[in-house]
């Protein structure tokens, strides 16, 4: 493994950490949100927004990880993760 692919897999990791440390903020910055509304009407407004971030999340750091990783993935894995993210997509609509 040469520095530079080492440097490109350390950045696209720490990008992806940093989606998933932004996106828990989020998630806590609602919850102590509903708390401070008191209202269930609200909180589930406060819910219905998060239903966005979730999957928004999943996708960049799917996609970040998958370029990270695109010199040592074969055209059929790349498609396998790819039906792979589809069925959870599909499986969360509602």
């Amino acid at each position: 493994m040469n520095l530079s692919a080492f440097l490109a897999i350390k950045w696209t990791l720490l990008v992806m950490v940093g989606l998933r440390l932004l996106s828990g903020f989020i998630e806590l910055s609602a919850a102590f949100l509903m708390l401070r509304m008191n209202s269930v009407e609200k909180a589930v407004a406060i819910n219905a927004m998060l239903a966005i971030i979730g999957p928004t999340v999943l996708l960049l750091s799917i996609s970040i990880g998958l370029v990270g990783m695109s010199d040592k993935l074969s055209l059929s894995k790349f498609l396998l993760i790819g039906a792979g993210v589809t069925l959870i997509l599909l499986g969360i609509r509602k």
